[in-house]
């Protein structure tokens, strides 16, 4: 095999690069089942559609327009790369973190009332919305380590608790003529997180925060602590196999508990990112708890469980989710791009069973190659 073909198999070989093509791959393969069941609802509308979803906020002919709700796509991915990063933190030692919608919940809750009730500034409700969601990951984390209740379970259960804990907690600052929260800024402006002059890059959005660049930060934080510390050790070999990280001296079960005390913080970090920016308000008559939590699961994957990589996937879930309102809604429903996302969702489940496929067709290739060279040899 010459040097370019080996560069190439070298390259291929590459859990990065590996990564990268099977989340493509996912990508588009989910964008294309999404377009055929366009076609199938309405055959008229679906390249439109597709066009729309994708397209987002360059639907507007105006700059300023673009500028302002590409910037209103950035607050709302703040959170979700928040919650991306609580599913995959907690991955990397081995637990599912599905509660990281509740641990959400939780510090939305902790940061409204903070906000609107007490009247405290941004940095304390952000402190305390951390704090929620780290207690919140903190009981699975001692169910799962001294009761061997399954993290899956018990963080379903804390889901719909938090929910409905934190409707009854806001609704003594709800709005008399909404079913919504106050909003901070008429109540509390020292409550709102600075925006430190980044809303002149994006038309004057005002909703554009500091959340921002402190969510990237936190990222490259989290691959610090897992790939580069003795912290971030321990608690991956607990991952992959508690008993042996017993024997060799790791204290397993303050281990897992600490995970999800991580991972739970970071989620409540994320609520605090974007309910303390005032875009949104809260809904005490809310049933549901918001997806916001659930889409980490998706950006996470599609990130190939890798930190900085969850940056692009959380900007991408996003962005498709924010373009499903510029669907026709006469032929289509605006939940169309959440469907395309659960698409991508599952396909990522299959990243493992792409790189495996690779690699065995590298093998097979060197193997070939090589009994070829000892044939010309001989």
């Amino acid at each position: 095999m010459n040097s370019n073909g080996k560069s190439k198999s070298s390259l291929l070989r590459n859990n990065a690069v590996q990564t990268l093509l099977a989340s493509l791959l996912s990508i588009v393969l989910g964008l294309l089942v999404g377009y055929i069941v366009l076609l199938i609802i309405n055959p008229a509308g679906a390249g439109q559609a597709i066009i729309n979803i994708l397209k987002n906020y360059f639907y507007y002919p105006s700059e300023v327009k673009v500028k302002q709700y590409f910037g209103s796509t950035l607050v709302k991915t703040a959170p979700l790369l928040m919650c991306s990063l609580s599913v995959l933190f907690a991955y990397k030692v081995g637990l599912f973190n599905i509660g990281a919608a509740g641990q959400y919940v939780a510090g939305a809750g902790a940061a409204l009332y903070c906000a609107l009730n007490l009247k405290l500034p941004w940095f304390v409700c952000v402190v305390a919305a951390l704090v929620a969601g780290a207690v919140l990951g903190a009981v699975s984390g001692m169910l799962k380590a001294y009761c061997n209740v399954n993290e899956v379970i018990s963080c379903i259960m804390l889901n719909w608790i938090a929910l409905y804990s934190v409707n009854m907690l806001l609704a003594g600052v709800k709005d008399s003529t909404s079913p919504y929260t106050i909003g901070i800024g008429s109540v509390n402006e020292a409550g709102l997180i600075p925006a430190a002059g980044l809303g002149v890059f994006f038309a004057n959005n005002k909703y554009v925060t500091i959340a921002l660049p402190c969510s990237v930060i936190m990222a490259i934080l989290v691959w610090v602590v897992l790939e580069k510390t003795k912290l971030g050790y321990e608690l991956r070999a607990t991952g992959i196999n508690k008993q042996a990280a017993k024997y060799a001296g790791m204290r397993e079960k303050y281990n897992i508990i600490l995970t999800m005390v991580i991972s739970g913080a970071l989620a409540g970090l994320g609520a605090a990112f974007f309910y303390l920016t005032g875009m949104e308000q809260w809904a005490v008559t809310q049933t549901s708890i918001p997806g916001m939590g659930f889409n980490g699961i998706a950006a996470a994957f599609l990130g190939g469980l890798n930190p900085i990589g969850t940056i692009f996937s959380s900007y991408f879930i996003q962005h498709i989710t924010s373009g499903g309102s510029y669907v026709d809604k006469t032929l289509y429903c605006s939940q169309i791009s959440d469907f395309i996302s659960a698409i991508i969702i599952y396909l990522c489940g299959f990243v493992f069973f792409f790189k495996l496929w690779i690699n065995r067709m590298l093998d097979k290739r060197d193997e070939k190659a090589a009994k070829t060279q000892k044939g010309g040899e001989a």
